[in-house]
């Protein structure tokens, strides 16, 4: 999909549920990232992310029903919060890695979605000491760091 086509389809879906909005940007690389800045960005967010997964669930279903399900695959970021929030996983994974290392045995990270999983996978992809699986069920899914 466009950046373009998906720059107008994220500002209607926002001017239709009311928010302001005072810029969006598409970044394309690894994954492609719709940026949103707001003021309105509390509203946007929601208690711990809430209201922002809801919003991606349904740009993307939005946009899955009119250009296929190949087109949706994108995230909306509201003021950096997405990314803050993963960057913050990134630094925990780091920190229970070095402790796998430290001590030669498999650390359990807390559960989290599988985008965040997903995250910490690719971290860890080409990195000759410390293997990742995902373990458990559910809601209670998360990765375990193993020390090769």
């Amino acid at each position: 999909m466009s950046s373009q086509l998906l720059i107008e389809t994220v500002s209607t879906l926002l001017s239709l549920l009311g928010l302001d909005v005072e810029d969006i940007a598409v970044s394309e690389g690894h994954r492609t990232v719709v940026a949103v800045t707001s003021k309105d960005h509390q509203h946007l967010i929601g208690p711990r992310g809430e209201h922002l997964r809801a919003l991606n669930t349904v740009a993307r279903r939005l946009v899955e029903t009119k250009h296929g399900e190949g087109a949706a695959a994108f995230l909306i970021d509201i003021n950096g919060y997405h990314e803050e929030k993963m960057e913050v996983v990134r630094q925990n994974a780091r920190m229970l890695a070095q402790r796998a290392r430290l001590f030669k045995h498999d650390v359990e990270m807390g559960p989290m979605s599988s985008y965040e999983r997903l995250v910490v996978h690719e971290l860890f992809a080409d990195d000759p000491e410390i293997k990742t699986e995902s373990a458990g069920e559910g809601k209670h899914r998360h990765v375990v760091l193993k020390c090769r």
